[in-house]
């Protein structure tokens, strides 16, 4: 059972460290690398929403842009909980700026 979890996690990982030569395609283009560092980024503030008791990651989209540019989007109950998303974004590591982009809609 543990050989095969191995041997699947070795043939879904194999595609991404190809891919993971850090080449852009066009200029201004994200490379791979950079692609992944912004999906990873993406992925650590979605879950400390989730996890945090005042904001609800359901409704607030997150999207990583070039050098670790936050956007924040969708709705917050309140203001409260458009600035507690912002300062949960600001202090995930590679983080650089944050739009806050948030629309209160109580």
């Amino acid at each position: 059972m543990n050989i095969q979890r191995i041997l699947l996690a070795a043939i879904l990982s194999a595609p991404m460290l190809i891919l993971a030569t850090g080449c852009s395609v066009a200029r201004k283009q994200e490379t791979v690398g950079e692609y992944i560092d912004g999906a990873a980024i993406t992925t650590e503030i979605k879950a400390k929403l989730a996890e945090d008791s005042e904001t609800s990651a359901l409704n607030i989209g997150v999207k990583t842009m070039d050098a670790g540019v936050v956007q924040l989007s969708g709705f917050a109950k309140s203001q409260r909980e458009k600035n507690r998303a912002g300062e949960i974004a600001r202090a995930v590591k590679g983080v650089t700026a944050v739009h806050n982009d948030l629309i209160v809609r109580p």
